[in-house]
């Protein structure tokens, strides 16, 4: 597909079409772009490791916090009382 360059405030641009952000998962938001030989690449970024742990575990946190303090509760004598 052939598109334009087009003139977008002091700097310059291209638009993507639905079909390509929809197709490779793109949108609003940051990108990655690199040169590469003659060509301009745009990427999705890519998730740093463990990006997102912290909220998700002060979320389970939040959710779960009456059965977080029920574990001290439980008899430690025997587990026989459990169906495993």
């Amino acid at each position: 597909m052939k598109s334009a360059i087009r003139k977008m405030g002091n700097s310059q641009g291209v638009l993507i079409p639905k079909p390509f952000l929809l197709e490779t998962g793109l949108d609003l938001g940051e990108v990655d772009i690199q040169v590469e030989k003659d060509a301009i690449v745009i990427r999705k970024p890519k998730k740093k490791s463990r990006e997102g742990w912290a909220d998700a575990a002060r979320q389970i946190a939040a959710k779960t916090q009456d059965q977080v303090i029920a574990w001290p509760l439980l008899p430690k004598d025997s587990d026989a009382d459990f169906s495993w």
